[in-house]
């Protein structure tokens, strides 16, 4: 029972901050959806891109804890094709912030230089040393934690 309630409460909370995110960026044709929430213009890798955008300069995410604030804790695979997939979507995602759950960055491979994601976190503010963030747990950015208030 307490599972079921806390899925039903993750899905709710996730559809408003769909609703939220639809105001925020002003995506009309999703606002002019019905309002059951299933019947939003996104796609899970669309959801993916609008929370990657909001990851603050400076910071870093794992893969994992955007699949969990999705309400699809175990789809961080997922979230790692949707970073894949972001280069060249407009607006830009900052797919560079987003690392394994140990700060390594796994998906560098993906951004053509083998050192382009180093790089790009360099001029983020992030210090990364032999492929992974140095002091991750303090550049740690949660959106369960962060995005409280949508």
């Amino acid at each position: 029972m307490r599972k079921a309630l806390i899925n039903r409460r993750a899905n709710l909370e996730y559809f408003e901050l769909r609703k939220a995110l639809c105001i925020f960026f002003n995506f009309a044709k999703c606002l002019n959806q019905r309002t059951h929430p299933r019947k939003y213009d996104f796609s899970f890798f669309e959801d993916v891109h609008v929370v990657a955008r909001l990851i603050p300069k400076g910071r870093v995410t794992s893969y994992g804890a955007i699949a969990k604030y999705l309400g699809a804790a175990k789809s961080a695979r997922m979230v790692g094709w949707a970073m894949n997939a972001a280069h060249g979507v407009a607006p830009p995602v900052p797919a560079q912030r987003v690392v394994n759950r140990n700060g390594l960055l796994s998906g560098k491979h993906h951004f053509g230089e083998v050192d382009a994601m180093e790089k790009m976190l360099k001029k983020d503010g992030v210090e990364v040393k032999n492929d992974q963030v140095v002091r991750f747990k303090e550049l740690f950015w949660d959106p369960m934690v962060e995005l409280d208030e949508f």
